[in-house]
């Protein structure tokens, strides 16, 4: 039976920190705690947990410092950011810094939990999924995030290869313009789902050869998108004379 994940909650307000403990404890998860984000930085590194539960407003190395820290060092653990901040423009910073997910306080202990479970599964699909994907002359490796088009370095977003692997973890399978917020930007409540259509022009005229008639990435009406698992028809060998 595989043990139940790890999770490391870094939290310097005390009631807050034993609350969590607590809470993701009787869950059956394996909890770890740091008061600040340097023990934090430290604990991410050392035991390498499943998921991290981080709060922003710490004093010294604060959130998002210790999130993009944590990208830097190329840990790719995923990251549910805590912070009593909601506005937009915290969240973005947040998503930006690298987190995966953002709850703003006070939040209910259900959707605390349930936003835990998704990123888990998450992770096990990722897991799951094929570190590399090759579309054409395309190449993408998910573990290092390098891209290369026809043998040349092909410089992609951290949104675009998230993108690409999210469609990648469902091959053949439309992917909803919502889905895409969800996973990609870490919240639905982003102003317009016209944002991922730009993203996806963007990555069609870096990927696709003729982005206006795109071989990989489809467009599924009313929906989003998805990636054509059958290799494009190649033209037909040049017959033999006779």
């Amino acid at each position: 039976m595989n043990p139940s994940p790890r999770i490391l909650i870094v939290e310097d307000e005390i009631p807050m920190r034993t609350a969590l403990n607590d809470c993701l404890a009787r869950q059956g998860y394996r909890v770890l705690v740091a008061a600040d984000g340097t023990e934090g930085l430290d604990k991410a590194v050392r035991e390498k947990p499943e998921l991290i539960v981080l709060d922003v407003m710490m004093p010294g190395i604060d959130g998002f410092a210790l999130c993009a820290e944590l990208r830097r060092l190329e840990i790719h653990t995923p990251v549910l950011m805590l912070t009593a901040k909601g506005r937009i423009e915290d969240r973005v910073s947040g998503l930006d810094a690298g987190a995966d997910d953002y709850l703003a306080k006070p939040f209910s202990r259900d959707e605390l939990l349930a936003r835990i479970r998704a990123l888990l599964r998450r992770t096990q699909r990722r897991a799951q999924c094929a570190q590399r994907l090759q579309l054409g002359g395309v190449e993408i490796d998910f573990v290092k995030l390098e891209a290369s088009k026809n043998g040349e370095p092909l410089a992609l977003t951290a949104r675009e290869f998230a993108m690409l692997r999210l469609l990648a973890e469902n091959p053949g399978e439309p992917v909803s313009r919502d889905r895409f917020l969800d996973v990609v930007w870490g919240y639905t409540a982003f102003p317009t789902t016209r944002t991922v259509d730009k993203h996806m022009g963007g990555l069609r005229a870096k990927i696709e050869n003729n982005p206006d008639d795109p071989q990989w990435l489809k467009t599924v009406h009313a929906v989003g998108y998805k990636l054509e698992v059958t290799k494009p028809s190649q033209p037909e060998a040049a017959k033999t004379a006779e």
